[in-house]
């Protein structure tokens, strides 16, 4: 089946992986300029280094934070300097492990508004979820000179968070966009739904904030977002393979088609 008539469910599954994949680690590398990938196979942890100390992006699983501290420590970096952790959206995969990494390294843990009551729910082994500051659509994240710009991009859940910045490479400048997610998972209401009944126009809102933004570099929650596991292999062989505009462009052409399947599937079902 092409890419482009991917369902929903094909999506997520291409994206959550196996769970053998979970906390399996991946080859730490750098991405471009001051990004690092620190994640497993499946699910994504950015490094963003800087001289006052570093940034991660997803604990991900509580489980996966050992993954992520030794691929840190494996590229050279201290786990204690971490000082701010980030994520993309409140689901367990990408922020259940913000305890431990407070606990290990006493960053500062950040977060959009509109996820801060699903959330609080994340509570591994009853441990509260840590939050030190609550962030807004627009604000900036600043340390050592680098800036992450937070992107509300709603609907996969309230405060799903798209981050920007920018990387210099060969002493050119170049957009990085981490998408938080526009995936529509398995059991989601995009009509009718009484929880949020504006998820549909949240989502169509994402994808219409995600097609302005500039990006040169396409990053992800998860790596099959942006196909790392056939770009990694190209690392040093040529031209940095990370450096995909096109590829940016062609994951919000397939998760929309999805998203507009299932809408359109789900409005039928509900006689509308």
């Amino acid at each position: 089946m092409p890419l482009a008539a991917q369902t929903a469910d094909e999506l997520f599954r291409r994206n959550i992986g196996t769970p053998d994949q979970f906390n399996k680690q991946f080859p730490p590398h750098k991405v471009i300029g001051n990004i690092y990938y620190v994640g497993s196979e499946s699910l994504s942890s950015f490094l963003v280094v800087t001289p006052q100390g570093n940034i991660l992006i997803n604990s991900c699983f509580e489980a996966t934070v050992p993954v992520i501290r030794a691929s840190v420590e494996k590229l050279g970096f201290k786990f204690t300097d971490v000082k701010i952790l980030l994520g993309s959206h409140a689901h367990a995969d990408h922020m259940e492990g913000d305890a431990l990494v407070k606990k290990l390294t006493g960053a500062q843990v950040m977060a959009m508004a509109e996820d801060v009551p699903a959330l609080m729910k994340i509570r591994p082994a009853d441990k509260p979820h840590p939050l030190d500051k609550t962030l807004h659509d627009g604000d900036q994240v600043k340390l050592g000179g680098t800036t992450l710009v937070a992107h509300l991009t709603a609907g996969h859940t309230r405060g799903c968070t798209t981050w920007t910045t920018q990387a210099t490479e060969d002493g050119k400048t170049y957009d990085v966009v981490i998408i938080g997610s526009v995936g529509v998972n398995p059991g989601y209401k995009l009509v009718n739904n009484d929880e949020v009944p504006g998820m549909a126009g949240e989502y169509m809102r994402s994808f219409k904030l995600l097609r302005s933004l500039p990006c040169d570099v396409p990053l992800g929650s998860h790596p099959s977002m942006y196909n790392l596991a056939a770009k990694y292999p190209l690392l040093g062989k040529g031209p940095n393979p990370f450096i995909d505009p096109a590829g940016y462009k062609h994951e919000l052409d397939i998760q929309e088609h999805a998203f507009l399947q299932r809408l359109d599937e789900q409005k039928k079902a509900a006689g509308l």
